[in-house]
Formats: structure tokens, sequence, C-alpha cells
């Protein structure tokens, strides 16, 4: 069976239960976005609904995916909706909540409920938390080739990382692929820029992003939400792993994280993403506040490439940093 799921969760318990777990956001922003959009509000889903929350529907409806796990507590609030809009259309629902007071208790009872709903033993979940972070440990590699060495350039770390959420169903071809990845990287000459950036917030649905700050002269060293998906703190415990993943709980957990990372990275200014219609638009306050950094918000909308006014904004924002 195929897992949708609508953010980072114990995949290791799917695997363990013999599934195929599918990242509903890789599918929708690598396959026919725009579609997938003008699907979801053919059904009557609002223009002012973040687009991801659409993608996920018509990715959930339109695809061969048999059961969504929806993380109804720790991302979107409107994953509540479309959850229930799903069920709605008769596919299975299995809701999953991170505590946003980060109680051990009660994530501990979440994935030990879910193990129950998938029929699993907890020694076959640790089986499979191993195996995974094998792979993880080459990905924190990769993201030392990036910041370290630069040699890695920062859509690479973006896409590696990201797809880490749900190794693409299949670690080994996931490692395969890695393994080949990481050998030819080695091998490059190190970039050079003008600035190195940080790129907080969730990935983008802008899909020039990174190739336009390439052509500023500007090297992204340090995606802040891919890196947690790759889960790079490698606890032990499945479920102080799962604490240490930053982006359910609090910007302030988020920015515990962010700042040795900036310090360690020798970032020079630091780009804060955001999605219209996101209730994370307001940690960018907050972010602005708690760091020692120039940074330049970014929102995007619609699957796309840059706009000429963002475009204009982040070629001021660069001349501000050299003057």
């Amino acid at each position: 069976m195929k897992i949708g799921f609508t953010t980072s969760f114990p995949i290791e318990i799917v695997y363990a239960a013999g599934h195929i777990p599918v990242d509903l956001n890789n599918v929708f922003v690598t396959g026919r976005a725009n579609d997938f959009i003008e699907s979801a509000e053919f059904q009557g889903y609002p223009r002012n609904i973040c687009s991801w929350i659409k993608g996920m529907y018509s990715v959930a409806r339109e695809t061969d995916i048999d059961v969504v796990v929806g993380v109804v507590e720790g991302d979107c609030s409107n994953t509540h909706s479309l959850m229930a809009t799903l069920a709605d259309e008769g596919i299975e629902i299995i809701p999953f909540s991170f505590p946003f007071s980060k109680d051990r208790t009660l994530l501990e009872r979440e994935i030990t409920k879910l193990e129950k709903h998938f029929e699993v033993e907890h020694s076959a979940v640790i089986k499979w938390k191993k195996r995974l972070d094998k792979i993880r440990k080459k990905l924190i590699t990769l993201d030392e080739l990036t910041y370290k060495e630069n040699k890695v350039t920062g859509f690479e770390n973006h896409l590696w990382l990201v797809n880490s959420s749900d190794f693409n169903g299949d670690p080994d071809d996931f490692e395969r692929r890695l393994d080949q990845f990481l050998s030819e990287a080695v091998t490059r000459e190190p970039q050079k820029a003008e600035f190195r950036f940080a790129l907080l917030g969730v990935p983008p649905i802008i899909t020039d992003l990174y190739e336009y700050m390439e052509e500023m002269n500007c090297q992204i060293v340090f995606n802040e939400v891919q890196r947690q998906f790759s889960m790079p703190h490698l606890e032990e415990n499945i479920i102080d792993q799962y604490l240490s993943y930053t982006y359910p709980y609090s910007i302030f957990d988020r920015l515990n994280d962010i700042k040795p990372e900036l310090e360690k990275r020798n970032i020079d200014a630091v780009l804060s993403y955001s999605q219209s219609f996101c209730h994370l638009q307001i940690d960018t306050m907050i972010i602005k506040k708690h760091l020692d950094y120039p940074v330049l918000t970014v929102e995007g909308d619609q699957p796309g490439k840059l706009d000429a006014r963002t475009k204009l904004r982040i070629e001021s924002f660069l001349d501000m940093l050299r003057y």
C-alpha cells in the first residue's frame, strides 16, 4: 500500500509495516503542480488557501494513494479541513500529532498508537530506524560538502534533503543514487560566491529561486527545514528523534537549531521564505528580532518562477549588503 502523508512523521513505522510512504508535497511540486491546484479549486477549494493544501488534496484524490496520514498538530491548521474533505471522498485518514508542548509522554503515545494501527512491533520500527539512519549519515556528508567544501549547490542540497522525507519510497535506490552523487561531488572544484545565504522556512514553491541566487553570485549553504526532514541529529531513540525534529514545534525551537548553524556556516545573510496565506509568515517577525543577520523575506504563492518584483527586491537587498 502507498501511505501518503502531509508532512514528515515517523515513516519508520510505515516501512516496518511493509508499505510505501509517499510525501504528498513532493508528488505535488514535482508533478502537474498547477493542474493539481486548478483541480482542487474546481472541486471548491478557495483561491486564498495555501497552494500546498490544494496540491496535496488533488494528489491524494488523483494518484494511487491508499491511505493518508494527516499531521493535525505541528503543521498547518488547514490540514484538519484537508483531512475532512478527503475522508468525505472515502479516503482512509490516519491522524498524527506532534504535541506543541513537546511532551515526551504524549509523543510516545502518538507513536505507539501508529504502531498499533499498522500492527508492527516497536523492535521492527527501531530496525528500520537504524537502516534509514545509515542513509541519513550520508546526507550529513552531503550537507558538509555544501557548506564546508562548497562542492554541492544549494539546489542539490535542497533536492536530496527534501526527498529524504520519504526516501522516494525506495531507500535502497535512494542510497545507491546518493552514493553515486557523493562520489561525483567530491571531485568538483569548490564554488566561489560573493555571499553565503541561509534559506529559512518551508521548501519554496518558487521553481528558480536557487538558480537566480546563483546568477546573483550567491550560494545557499543552509536549507533549514529540508535539513530537518533528514533527521540530522541521529538520536538513538525514535522518540528523541522526533522531539529533536524542530519543524512541528515553536519558532523558538527552530531558532535554537538555526542560530548555531548560521554561525557554523559563516552566513552573510538570510532569506526567510514563507508561503502565501500561511501562519508561518508571522514567525518572520520573531526571526528578524532574534537573528543578528540581515534578513530578506520572500513569499511564494503559486508554483512557478520568480516574479520581477521579487527579483528587484533581492537585487536591492544585495546592493545593501555590498554598501
